[in-house]
């Protein structure tokens, strides 16, 4: 009983709300500004700013309304609060060197030492998107699942990167195996069952009420209506409380054991943990473009270096030319942009000679076996092999491409 209540749908429906007695007032203080609630004569309430006499939308604590990036001189970043996103994000930024100082794991504010003015703060993942669009927050890690749910397509947030390799997971249509689904395939056939009217709608379970009607209504699908519920959503089918389920798959297995399949067309959105930005701080409050900036560039060059590994190993040779061609001629020792080829020099009678050669290059982890092999092959000998930390290109190419989304490329920064 208390797991059906818990996935009992709740449907999306407005109902007219009553108007309170006219002696109703409640007067509210957020920041400097004083708002009155005063009762409408049109079934809803309005937040009415006394002083300029217009109607504002107050969005966590903030009008949604204003144009400028909120006054304050200190930069805020959002990180997940709980869970395996919130490990992993703080994880990330150790192994970038921008380890999260936090003095108390039960307060929500904690800082980066080495990024000085940046406070960190720990939220829920659709609050940083919706701090993002209201000014409370400037930067902030979530997956790309909750920007395109709670961001809603909003010009204000910026990806500034859209891969930073976990949490990956997408988001994806489900039906039941059997009874009236058992043939039931690809979206194109969910959408053609007759028995889908206006009066018997199909009925969706999902928590994601913006993408989940877009999706069914790009896919043709009319009679459609969609329930939330608390809980794992894999039961509502099996429950008859719902036809099918719309909900993140990481590993399908879940959905396996309850006899749900994805079908094809069914792929709502791919998605992984994103660093995102809000437009109006990276223009208007100083320092989080140049802060972004740090950040961008120690992700990316973690990121590109994970996987990779140094190979050292020396080469008897006539000249750094000559084995520079032996090793070009293998097809797993080409590294990054060639191989480097140093002297390696020995005394002998007195006199400084190079009879041999160092040789480095980057090899990803799944070619270095063979690499080695291929080293050994045309004469390498005394080969060592370290990780690599970073690889710090001459410039982010993700760094530009942001400039340009902001219409700043070209400037001198």
């Amino acid at each position: 009983m208390a797991a059906a209540a818990a996935l009992r749908p709740q449907f999306r429906q407005c109902t007219p709300i009553s108007p309170p007695p006219a002696t109703f007032s409640t007067t509210t203080t957020f920041a400097a500004s004083r708002f009155l609630l005063t009762p409408s004569t049109t079934s809803f309430l309005k937040f009415r700013l006394r002083a300029a006499a217009s109607t504002a939308t107050v969005l966590n604590g903030n009008p949604a309304n204003h144009t400028q990036a909120a006054p304050r001189t200190e930069i805020r970043i959002g990180l997940p609060s709980k869970g395996r996103m919130a490990n992993d994000t703080l994880e990330l930024l150790k192994d970038c060197q921008l380890a999260v100082r936090q003095v108390n794991p039960r307060q929500y504010v904690a800082d980066i030492p080495l990024l000085p003015n940046l406070e960190v703060w720990f939220q829920r993942p659709k609050d940083i998107v919706r701090k993002l669009l209201s000014g409370d927050l400037d930067l902030g890690f979530v997956g790309l699942d909750t920007v395109s749910e709670y961001g809603q397509g909003d010009e204000n947030l910026v990806i500034v990167h859209d891969a930073l390799d976990y949490g990956s997971c997408h988001l994806s249509v489900a039906i039941p195996k059997y009874g009236i689904f058992e043939n039931i395939n690809s979206m194109e056939e969910l959408a053609k069952m007759p028995q889908w009217t206006a009066e018997k709608p199909l009925r969706v379970a999902t928590g994601f009420t913006y993408l989940g009607p877009k999706f069914m209504k790009e896919n043709g699908l009319e009679h459609v209506v969609f329930s939330t519920a608390d809980g794992a959503l894999e039961a509502a089918p099996a429950m008859g409380i719902a036809d099918a389920i719309l909900d993140l798959v990481s590993s399908g297995t879940t959905l396996r054991e309850n006899n749900l399949k994805e079908i094809e067309g069914g792929l709502v959105l791919e998605s992984q943990a994103v660093f995102i930005a809000s437009r109006k701080s990276l223009i208007q409050r100083n320092g989080v473009l140049d802060i972004t900036h740090e950040i961008l560039e120690r992700l990316e060059a973690h990121l590109r270096a994970a996987g990779q590994f140094t190979v050292v190993a020396n080469m008897r040779g006539s000249s750094a030319e000559e084995v520079a061609e032996r090793i070009l001629g293998q097809p797993s020792l080409s590294g990054l942009q060639g191989p480097t080829v140093s002297p390696v020099f020995c005394k002998r009678d007195g006199i400084a000679r190079a009879d041999y050669y160092a040789i480095v290059i980057c090899v990803p982890k799944k070619a270095l076996y063979e690499s080695i092999q291929q080293l050994r092959e045309i004469g390498g000998s005394g080969v060592l092999v370290s990780p690599l930390t970073y690889i710090f290109d001459e410039e982010t190419p993700r760094w530009p491409q942001l400039l340009s989304n902001l219409g700043l490329l070209g400037e001198n920064r």
